[in-house]
């Protein structure tokens, strides 16, 4: 199973799950496998407006989540 972090977006009043896995926070935010909510608190900015982007352009899962990319950020 891999590991996520997720955040929430909010859309027309409509919660949206914006999801990033472990193996991207370390790529690009050198996360760590004890604390990787730190690594999305410090760059929540980037992943808001990456997590935006993938909303306007309704690249939305199955479950109406989204999953923000390294290529995403």
């Amino acid at each position: 199973m891999t590991k996520v972090a997720t955040i929430a977006a909010e859309q027309n009043k409509k919660r949206i799950l914006c999801r990033i896995s472990m193996e991207v926070l370390k790529k690009k935010f050198r996360a760590s496998e004890e604390n990787p909510m730190q690594a999305v608190a410090e760059n929540r900015l980037v992943i808001r407006e990456a997590a935006k982007k993938l909303i306007e352009g309704r690249r939305f899962e199955e479950d109406g989540s989204i999953v923000v990319s390294a290529a995403d950020l």
